[in-house]
């Protein structure tokens, strides 16, 4: 009589669970901050270079892989090419503050370590997602603010520009605008519903670490030094290689006070939850019954990705392992 072949409890185990819970093969997850249908700055015409701008950033970020580069490498490298570019809020094209300037944010972690480093309110400084790397990797600190941390850049050797360098004219334009209705006081002066649109990136590298970065020129017209969730670790960005890798974007005060990011972990280390229920768990019912705005990007310790977002959109995008991107804007 012959005996049916061996099958290990193991494989029949996975042979029954969702695909989600198996290991997946995505690499790199990255954000363009959350957006609105509303928001007149999303037009076909800019849709279509936010496309092309995620592309291009994943791709840099996919290079890295392909050669071997951490997950720290991949997500600097991404991050740096977003914030070269004016369609996004982050380096050059970020938002004016009600003075004038342009004051940027950024943070980034490792998940073996837990090791993380960030910047805000620096206005010389052409990369901060490197400069935030800098404070991590070359100094005792975690964050590192504005004179203080732009001292800091020039001293690591760190590219500096000329605080114009930031400025683009339809950016300079939305700050007059709003300044003009504020002073006629013709009607009350509305900021952009991607107000607090930022950038980010998650990666997972060849050998299994987990790393997370988010960059921002903060939110439209912020008065007094005002600093949001993207330099504040647990806020904007999180890592931890036993869950997940999450990066956000959103309005900032709601991230901070709801420690946005670290509670997608939390979830999902102390109650088993998957990278995907977590993120709704906490962006589509805590922050969202609390009228908090915004998204995440999330990737699990498997390569599961996953993003949530309670705004009409998440500009994001995703490679696997072998290079297929996908690029997503809206609910689509």
């Amino acid at each position: 009589m012959k005996t049916a072949p061996f099958i290990s409890l193991a494989c029949l185990i996975a042979g029954l669970l969702p695909a989600q819970a198996q290991d997946s093969n995505v690499v790199l997850v990255i954000h363009g901050g959350a957006a609105s249908r509303r928001d007149k700055i999303n037009t076909p015409e800019s849709e279509r270079l936010s496309r092309e701008g995620l592309r291009a950033a994943i791709q840099k970020g996919y290079e890295v892989y392909k050669k071997g580069g951490s997950s720290l490498d991949m997500v600097e490298a991404s991050i740096r090419v977003m914030e070269d570019n004016p369609v996004f809020n982050a380096g050059k094209g970020a938002v004016f503050t009600l003075q004038g300037n342009n004051e940027l944010d950024s943070s980034i972690m490792e998940g073996r370590g837990l090791k993380a480093g960030a910047v805000a309110g620096v206005t010389v400084v052409k990369n901060p997602i490197t400069a935030a790397r800098a404070v991590m990797e070359k100094s005792k600190h975690v964050l590192l603010v504005s004179e203080g941390a732009n001292t800091f850049a020039r001293e690591n050797g760190l590219e500096i520009v000329d605080p114009s360098y930031f400025r683009t004219e339809p950016r300079w334009q939305e700050l007059q605008e709003y300044l003009a209705k504020e002073k006629a006081r013709s009607e009350i002066p509305q900021q952009p519903d991607g107000m607090w649109s930022t950038v980010g990136a998650v990666a997972r590298d060849r050998n299994g670490d987990l790393a997370a970065g988010t960059s921002t020129g903060g939110m439209a017209y912020k008065r007094w030094g005002r600093v949001g969730d993207s330099p504040i670790i647990g806020a904007g960005t999180y890592a931890d290689n036993e869950a997940a890798g999450v990066s956000a974007t959103g309005h900032g005060e709601f991230f901070i006070r709801y420690a946005v990011t670290h509670d997608i972990v939390a979830l999902m280390k102390y109650k088993g939850l998957s990278v995907q229920d977590a993120a709704d768990e906490v962006i589509n019912r805590k922050l969202k019954a609390a009228g908090g705005e915004g998204g995440v990007i999330c990737l699990d310790k498997r390569g599961n990705m996953a993003s949530a977002f309670n705004t009409d959109g998440l500009f994001r995008a995703y490679v696997t392992r072998e290079g297929a991107i996908t690029v997503k804007l809206f609910k689509e």
